[in-house]
């Protein structure tokens, strides 16, 4: 019956997802009473609104987060999930913005990760609240806003003393069940380079720490260096490009996007660019510079040149993802984001990570560290929801860790689970972002299963 009453939405679902969509709701500078920007709050206000429109209690936490909450008694169900998205970078097909339908999917950044889940879920509870399926707990479905750079939504709301959930999920990874999860750690370095000839102009790439970049470009000055030879060596690689910029020499460098969490399933395009580097005549500053990123970074994913690499029987090697690289008049800042096992500790690692970066002459801007999570296998609500799972795709519901990190991480009791299928690639953070307009009824038709079990 409920999977029946989900199907009969599936146009309303889907005009939602898309309408959600369509606001860029990428992390900005705070403004008016609006700590993550006009974007991220707008998506806010459009998900509230829908929430009201459907007969939900719809509350605002301070612009911070909101949710929706539908049923009465003592205790609470949490959905997490988060309406903020990463930049969307270039090399799209279809706008990065416009929620279109092309061969069965919708299309823009956000519809897999984490919009179209959030939205599903909320009409999860609508088809239970529709056919008056009764409930022992409340459940709430909260939109948070700053998933991608740090949680803060969810710290805020725990911090203030609300209510915490005895049981939740969160559907912001991939299915069976998600159990554990590695500790993360976001920093941004800088170091200045006092160049004079042989200058390096410019160099950028990436769009977030978290995100493998896939375009990386610098700008040299020719000075004592041979085009010709230059131009020969870009050969040898891959995906270089060189060309004559005025006086000067630009160098394009082309990788292949993913996700932060999963860096072997791209190609860094910084890194790639800075080994390129080492073969041209620099100064003294940016030889040092290109030196030292090459001997303890260089396409390594695991920590390995910087001697933190580690692993355990669970969730498996350490992750590094070089994410960013600018050049602001003489000053040069990286964002790198690090990922351990849930059987290591932060402290078996940062000592050595950053007397490594202060051999290079970096000076630390920020450093922030989420801890490892991990729930055992015994836990009540895991039951549940390996029940559900199994019941309704037909698998066994094992449990995994990722290098991903989720809400789970922020609030006690939830874990993450689904929206992406067993041997479905991985799109999000990517250009093409889409979530498959079958796979979204499938997963709402699990998500309103799972409420329906946990809060019973």
């Amino acid at each position: 019956m409920l999977d029946e009453k989900i199907l009969s939405m599936k146009e309303e679902i889907i005009k939602g997802v898309q309408e959600c969509v369509k606001i860029k709701s990428v992390e900005e500078p705070a403004k008016d009473n609006m700590p993550f920007g006009e974007g991220v709050n707008k998506a806010l206000e459009y998900c509230l609104d829908l929430s009201t429109s459907m007969g939900f209690k719809s509350v605002n936490v301070d612009n911070m987060l909101g949710y929706a909450e539908y049923g009465t008694g003592e205790e609470m169900v949490a959905v997490l999930g988060h309406l903020d998205v990463v930049p969307e970078g270039e090399g799209w097909t279809y706008p990065p913005y416009g929620g279109e339908v092309h061969n069965g999917k919708i299309y823009g950044r956000g519809t897999t990760d984490d919009k179209g889940p959030t939205i599903g879920a909320l009409y999860a509870l609508k088809a239970i609240k529709d056919l008056n399926i009764p409930l022992k707990r409340r459940v709430r479905i909260f939109f948070g806003l700053n998933e991608e750079t740090g949680s803060k939504c969810v710290k805020h709301y725990v911090d203030k003393g609300e209510e915490m959930p005895v049981c939740g999920f969160t559907p912001d990874a991939e299915y069976p069940i998600i159990n554990g999860e590695k500790g993360i750690v976001t920093c941004k370095y800088k170091r200045n380079l006092h160049q004079s000839e042989n200058k390096i102009i410019a160099l950028s790439g990436g769009i977030a720490s978290n995100v493998v970049p896939d375009y990386a470009e610098a700008i040299i000055e020719i000075g004592n260096n041979d085009i010709n030879k230059i131009i020969e060596i870009a050969k040898q690689f891959e995906k270089i490009a060189v060309e004559e910029y005025g006086s000067n020499l630009k160098i394009k460098s082309y990788g292949v996007s993913a996700h932060g969490s999963t860096p072997e399933k791209g190609k860094n395009a910084i890194s790639q660019l800075l080994l390129f580097l080492e073969n041209l005549k620099l100064n003294k500053d940016a030889e040092e510079f290109v030196s030292f990123m090459n001997k303890y970074f260089g396409l390594d994913v695991n920590g390995i040149k910087l001697g933190i690499y580690m692993e355990d029987d669970i969730s498996g090697k350490f992750i590094l993802n070089l994410g960013t690289v600018k050049l602001d008049n003489d000053e040069i800042s990286i964002e790198i984001n690090m990922r351990y096992p849930v059987k290591k500790s932060y402290e078996d690692f940062i000592d050595t990570f950053k007397d490594k970066m202060l051999l290079g002459g970096f000076e630390e801007i920020y450093l922030r560290h989420k801890k490892s999570l991990y729930v055992s296998p015994d836990t009540e609500f895991i039951k549940k929801l390996q029940k559900v799972y199994e019941e309704k795709v037909g698998d066994k519901a094992e449990l995994i860790s990722i290098g991903g990190g989720t809400y789970a991480k922020a609030m006690d009791n939830v874990v993450a689970f689904g929206p992406i299928f067993k041997g479905e690639p991985m799109v999000e953070h990517k250009p093409d972002e889409y979530i498959k307009i079958d796979f979204l009824i499938k997963n709402v038709q699990i998500m309103a299963a799972a409420i329906r079990e946990l809060a019973n």
